[in-house]
């Protein structure tokens, strides 16, 4: 017997985000120092938590907003 139970993923390791979104693992690491993407630490591991990455990539870069301001 199986168990089909699917589990919300709480928190992710910036590698698995590059994996996923395509954005380099430096450039995720540069948004961190400027605290534009929120983490948590854990020992050495560094994690970012499911929502901080939804608000993050909802958000876009910060060019990326330049970028709609100044064509309003």
């Amino acid at each position: 017997m199986t168990n089909n139970v699917s589990i919300a993923r709480l928190a992710w390791s910036l590698a698995e985000i590059s994996k996923q979104t395509g954005l380099s693992v430096g450039y995720l690491r540069n948004e961190v120092r400027a605290k534009r993407l929120p983490v948590k630490n854990f020992g050495r591991r560094v994690l970012v938590l499911e929502p901080d990455l939804q608000a993050y990539l909802a958000q876009g870069s910060s060019c990326e907003r330049g970028a709609r301001e100044a064509v309003r």
